[in-house]
């Protein structure tokens, strides 16, 4: 059986420690990293839209790197939006920063009423690259 591990980024925030959870686990070679939010270091909601999903967007790549892992590592990201049909452009310029080219990650956005006080959420699950990979990639 696989064990599983608990990854936290090294600026560890207080959601994770007030809500009992976990940043992301390791499985074998797969990363499934937690919904990510736009939160400031004691773990309150960044009150600016546009500011917040890029907080949100830099706690998952905060996360990713702890696991061992980049953006391009991704595939498979949900999403969860509180107006997705107002928030939308908003969203899809800060990911287009981020996921600029092809091959893109899977991509399943949900409309949801309640993210306990935030506007947007990213969960992932990436590969993460064995030695091998890594030095190819250097």
């Amino acid at each position: 059986m696989t064990k599983r591990n608990a990854i936290f980024p090294a600026d560890r925030h207080a959601l994770y420690e007030k809500h009992g959870y976990s940043a992301a686990i390791r499985s074998g070679d797969l990363l499934f990293v937690s919904g990510q939010v736009g939160s400031r270091a004691d773990g309150s909601p960044e009150p600016d839209f546009e500011r917040q999903v890029q907080l949100a967007f830099d706690n998952l790549r905060a996360t990713l790197e702890a696991g061992g892992c980049t953006f391009d590592d991704i595939v498979d990201v949900t999403t969860f939006h509180t107006d997705p049909e107002n928030q939308f452009g908003t969203i899809m310029a800060v990911k287009n920063r981020i996921f600029n080219e092809a091959p893109y990650p899977n991509w399943t956005a949900i409309g949801v009423n309640w993210l306990a006080g935030f506007d947007f959420e990213i969960k992932v699950i990436a590969r993460v690259p064995d030695a091998a990979h890594r030095s190819q990639a250097a």
